[in-house]
């Protein structure tokens, strides 16, 4: 890839578009594009192709969505719906009528079915049914792969999708209200700490497994395709291994300095018993994870630190 080719990072300053702007940075690319919300609304296709008409991008990559957890998701599912189609698809089209021959398509692991075998394969689409909390986003998610899939049959351009694990890093979202668990955790032990609390309770038991991504390696599979011409339009991405939330916790509680007590509020869910992601696929072309989970969690807390003043929620633009 000439490192002087224009490329466009939809969603640049969420946690991911910006882990990607600084890889792609790191190694040397000098053209690149980003356009905040307000400078550009990807809901508003006219705007998207005026855009692409004027920019003429080599390659685009896809990190921009409308995101939140289970309780935005269930209040709110046409919006989750509807804006994600509507930003993909706008994405998706103008690109293919504007003549970009690479397009890098970020999902979700949410893309595959509640009850799917574990590890999950990319096999595994549309064979049964999604979780119902999160049905609206997975879907949209489902058609972008599925549009990339068909540009790639249809016109032979290199569209692919990378579906993610669960991620966190730099610019994670530390809202206690909004973040996934392992920001969470993070803030509560270390507002523990700070305060002399003398224990933190947790949802759930505990047993649950997840598989987590530092958001750093993320970006260098994103770099990894943009490099490379990868065979199928549908990779996993994850470290191919998981941990049980108490482990979790107890990581999380001596990275952070926390010297009291984990107690788990059983009464509460634990959620899906295990997610994890099969990644052969993509090792097997030659990429894979760096970064092990207490080193990735080291980096986290001591950006919070650095950034502690001004942490926020944090959404993709």
């Amino acid at each position: 890839m000439n490192k002087k080719a224009k490329i466009y990072i939809a969603g640049h300053r969420g946690m991911v578009g910006a882990a990607i702007w600084r890889a792609l940075e790191k190694k040397g690319y000098s053209n690149l594009i980003g356009k905040t919300s307000k400078e550009l609304d990807l809901r508003n296709q006219a705007a998207v192709n005026s855009f692409y008409q004027k920019e003429q991008p080599a390659v685009v990559i896809d990190a921009a969505a409308r995101v939140g957890g289970i309780l935005a998701n269930n209040n709110f599912p046409y919006p989750f719906l509807m804006e994600n189609l509507q930003i993909q698809n706008h994405l998706i089209d103008g690109a293919l009528k504007t003549g970009v021959e690479k397009f890098i398509f970020l999902g979700s692991s949410c893309i595959y079915p509640k009850l799917a075998n574990q590890p999950l394969k990319e096999a595994y689409l549309l064979t049964n049914s999604l979780e119902p909390t999160n049905q609206w986003y997975a879907i949209a998610k489902i058609a972008g792969v599925k549009a990339c899939e068909a540009i790639r049959k249809q016109y032979g351009k290199e569209y692919v999708s990378l579906m993610p694990t669960n991620l966190y890093g730099y610019f994670d979202n530390f809202d206690l209200e909004t973040s996934h668990v392992l920001p969470a955790m993070i803030r509560k032990f270390h507002e523990a700490k700070i305060n002399n609390t003398s224990q933190v309770t947790l949802w759930g038991s505990g047993s649950p497994m997840r598989e987590f991504l530092f958001v750093d390696d993320m970006a260098q599979a994103v770099v990894y395709a943009l490099e490379n011409n990868l065979p199928e339009h549908l990779y996993n991405v994850g470290s191919g291994r998981d941990v049980t939330i108490k482990k979790l916790a107890e990581t999380v509680q001596k990275i952070v300095g926390f010297e009291g007590k984990i107690v788990w509020d059983r009464t509460k869910p634990d959620g899906t018993p295990r997610k994890l992601m099969d990644v052969s696929k993509l090792k097997e072309i030659g990429w894979e994870y760096s970064t092990e989970l207490e080193e990735g969690i080291q980096k986290t807390y001591d950006w919070f630190l650095e950034n502690i003043d001004s942490i926020k929620k944090v959404k993709l633009e």
